[in-house]
C-alpha cells in the first residue's frame, strides 16, 4: 500500500513538468508599450527652454491625503456655507427742513403785538363815614362837659376813602391836661379819650406814681393821617385814616415824665403795674388795644382804636 502512494505521487510531478515550457523558449524581456503621444496640455520639457509656470500655491500644501488622515473628510473652512444675512430695515429719511430765508439788507417793520389785557380795576374805596347828626350833636354835649378843649373844622376828604366827616381838633382831653400836640380825631375817638383818662389812668397813676405828682399832657405819636395799617403800600386802610385811632408815646407829669415800654407779668414793680393796667383797662373803651411790644411796629407806644367788629368782638393784645 505504501509503495502505491509513492508511485501515486511520482507519476503528479512527472505530469507536472511535462506541461511547463522548456527554458529556451521564454523571451528575456516582455513587451514594451507604445509611447503616449504628446498633447497640447502636456507639459513642455524643461530643455526646450519655455518657462514652466508655478501653479502651486506657495502659502498651502498638497491636497494630497495620506491614508487614514480623518482631516480629509472636514472641509475647508472657506466651503463651510454662511447663512445668507436678512436685509436691514430701511432707515428712515427724515422730512427736508426748508431752508431759511436769506436775511435781508432791510429790517422788517415791527409786528403790532396784542396789547394786554387790562388789569381788573380795584375795588373803589370805602365812603368817608358820614356823621349822624343827632349822634355827633351828644357827642359834643358830653365832651364838653368833660372839660375838654376842641375846635370844630373843616370836613377833610383826602382821597382813597381818607378824611373825617366832621373833625375835631383837641387840645385838651380833659381840665389842665393837654394833647401834644393837639390831635384830629372823629368826636367819638375824642370822648372815649377823655372818659378813659378820667376813670382810669389818672387813677391808676395816683395810686402807682404818687411821687409824679398830677398829670399835665398826653404825648400822643400819632391821630388822624391817610395811611395803610403798619404804613404798609398795600393791605387794609388803618383807622388812623378815619380819625379813629390815637398812638400814645407816654404821659407827662408834674414831677417826670413816664415813657410807654414793654413790661413783661413778671416786673413787679409799681411803675410795672401802671403799665399794664393802662394797657388792660383801655379795652374798656377801644375796640382794638395795642400795648407796646405787642407786633414789631407797636414796640414803643400804645395804639387805640375804635375799629367797629361783629357783635363788638375786641382785640387787646399784650406784649409777646
Amino acid at each position: 500500500m505504501r509503495c502505491k502512494t509513492l508511485l501515486l505521487a511520482l507519476s503528479l510531478i512527472c505530469l507536472s513538468g511535462a506541461s511547463l515550457p522548456p527554458k529556451d523558449a521564454l523571451p528575456e524581456q516582455g513587451p514594451i508599450p507604445d509611447s503616449k503621444p504628446k498633447t497640447a496640455t502636456d507639459t513642455p520639457d524643461a530643455s526646450s527652454g519655455v518657462k514652466i509656470p508655478d501653479t502651486k500655491d506657495p502659502d498651502t500644501k498638497d491636497d494630497v491625503s495620506k491614508p487614514g488622515d480623518k482631516s480629509a473628510l472636514v472641509p475647508a473652512p472657506d466651503t463651510v456655507p454662511v447663512p445668507t444675512p436678512s436685509p436691514a430695515a430701511p432707515t428712515p429719511v427724515p422730512a427736508p427742513t426748508p431752508a431759511s430765508p436769506a436775511p435781508s439788507s432791510q429790517t422788517p417793520p415791527a409786528s403790532a403785538e396784542p396789547a394786554p389785557a387790562p388789569a381788573p380795576a380795584p375795588p373803589p374805596p370805602p365812603p368817608i363815614m358820614t356823621e349822624d347828626p343827632q349822634a355827633y350833636g351828644q357827642c359834643l354835649k358830653d365832651l364838653k362837659a368833660a372839660g375838654a378843649q376842641f375846635t370844630e373844622r373843616p370836613r377833610i376828604d383826602d382821597g382813597d376813602g381818607c378824611g373825617i366827616d366832621k373833625p375835631l381838633e383837641v387840645t385838651e382831653i380833659l381840665p389842665g391836661v393837654s394833647l401834644k400836640p393837639k390831635a384830629t380825631l372823629r368826636c367819638a375817638a375824642a370822648l372815649e379819650l377823655s372818659e378813659w383818662m378820667r376813670t382810669l389812668v389818672i387813677p391808676a397813676a395816683d395810686q402807682a406814681l404818687p411821687d409824679k405828682g398830677r398829670l399835665k399832657a398826653v404825648d400822643q405819636a400819632s391821630s388822624y393821617i391817610c395811611r395803610n395799617r403798619n404804613s404798609r403800600s398795600d393791605g387794609k386802610m388803618s383807622e388812623h385814616a378815619k380819625g379813629n385811632a390815637l398812638d400814645i408815646a407816654g404821659f407827662e407829669f408834674e414831677k417826670g415824665d413816664v415813657p410807654m415800654k414793654i413790661v413783661p407779668d413778671s416786673e413787679p414793680t409799681l411803675p410795672g403795674a401802671f403799665q399794664r393796667t393802662i394797657n388792660s383797662s383801655a379795652c374798656l373803651y377801644f375796640t382794638t388795644v395795642l400795648a407796646p411790644g405787642a407786633d414789631e411796629t407797636h414796640k414803643d407806644h400804645l395804639h387805640l382804636d375804635l375799629i367797629k367788629r361783629r357783635n363788638d368782638y375786641r382785640v387787646c393784645q399784650e406784649p409777646n
